[in-house]
């Protein structure tokens, strides 16, 4: 299949929307191709393998740009999403081109109290309430030194800036937001940081080929990240 301007628009579809489900591609994909074919394409005359077509001349494109269209499934509706995802070792720098290094530091403090602070043994909630997001605000302002045990990282932020944070990264597709205030990282935070919480967050496998406790859990039917912890993973 030759890559041209289809394929482009489709992309930037992408870019522009971050996430997007079959269904919602589909009158995407009719749009494009009624001006590409100068014709009306009805939205139900796009098929599934127009779809995954689509994805795998864009991802055979992408791919020395270091990006990719992964797939996973809702771990709650089961429906299945796809996004634009960057596939470099620091899955942080897409963040970054969008937030400054202050509000960076905040986002991997966030990171370190979703999946460190709130994911233990005897609580894997991975997931924090919206007046801790906030208080992270006072933690990022203490002094750390080199004598601490655990180095955090260091930023400063008003817990107004911080909640102006966490509202973009919601609108951003990277965090989601409960109705009872609980932010967690969305579907597309973890396709982008997939990669990133296994290094940052997961202890190596030792000489002897057994792994310690793993903070980040993984169903082995998807392969996709498992938060939600209770849910049926079929």
């Amino acid at each position: 299949m030759d890559y041209e301007d289809t394929n482009r628009a489709f992309v930037q579809a992408f870019l522009a929307r971050n996430v997007l489900t079959f269904d919602q591609a589909k009158p995407i994909l009719a749009s494009i191709f009624s001006v590409h074919e100068k014709r009306s394409v009805n939205t139900n005359d796009i098929s599934k393998e127009d779809f995954t077509s689509m994805i795998s001349a864009a991802n055979e494109a992408l791919s020395p740009l270091d990006f990719e269209i992964r797939s996973a499934d809702h771990q709650e509706s089961r429906e299945t999403f796809y996004a634009l995802v960057n596939t470099t070792s620091d899955a942080l720098t897409q963040v970054a081109t969008l937030h400054s290094s202050d509000e960076i530091g905040y986002v991997k403090r966030l990171l370190d109290e979703i999946f460190e602070t709130n994911n233990t043994v005897r609580r894997e909630a991975m997931c924090i309430a919206g007046k801790d997001a906030l208080n992270l605000a006072r933690a990022g302002r203490r002094t750390t030194t080199q004598g601490d045990e655990q180095m955090q990282p260091k930023f400063s932020l008003t817990a107004h800036e911080v909640e102006v944070l966490l509202g973009k990264l919601v609108a951003e597709g990277w965090l989601d937001k409960s109705a009872k205030g609980f932010y967690s990282l969305s579907i597309r935070g973890l396709m982008e940081l997939k990669g990133w919480l296994v290094e940052t967050y997961n202890e190596p496998v030792d000489d002897e080929g057994d792994e310690f406790y793993q903070k980040i859990k993984f169903c082995h039917a998807c392969k996709g990240i498992i938060t939600k912890v209770g849910l049926i993973v079929m």
